[in-house]
C-alpha cells in the first residue's frame, strides 16, 4: 500500500501581504520558500478577525492562531462570543 506524506509547516509571524513595499519577507532572499511554493501544494490562512474568532479587523496572535488550528474550526474568543450572542438574540 502506497502512502502519501504530509508536512504541516506553520510559519508563525511570517505574514503575507498584498503590498510588497511593506513586506520584509518580499524583500528578503527566500530560495527554499520560493521553491516550495512552486513545487508543492500549499495554502494560506486568515490569521485575524472573525476567521480566528476575534472582532473584525483585530490582529491575531500565536495563542489564538494555534488554538484555531488545533481545534480545526473557528474558536470564538470571549468578546466575539458575547457580540455574536447579542446579534443572534441569544444573550
Amino acid at each position: 500500500m502506497a502512502t502519501n506524506k504530509v508536512v504541516l509547516i506553520i510559519m508563525d509571524g511570517w505574514g503575507i501581504t498584498e503590498d510588497p513595499s511593506v513586506s520584509a519577507i518580499t524583500a528578503a532572499r527566500t530560495p527554499f520558500y520560493d521553491r516550495a511554493l512552486q513545487t508543492w501544494t500549499n495554502t494560506t490562512m486568515e490569521a485575524s478577525g472573525l476567521a480566528v474568532g476575534l472582532p473584525e479587523g483585530q490582529m491575531g496572535n500565536s495563542e489564538v492562531g494555534h488554538m484555531n488550528l488545533g481545534a480545526g474550526r473557528v474558536v470564538y474568543q470571549e468578546i466575539t462570543r458575547i457580540d455574536k450572542a447579542i446579534a443572534d438574540g441569544d444573550f
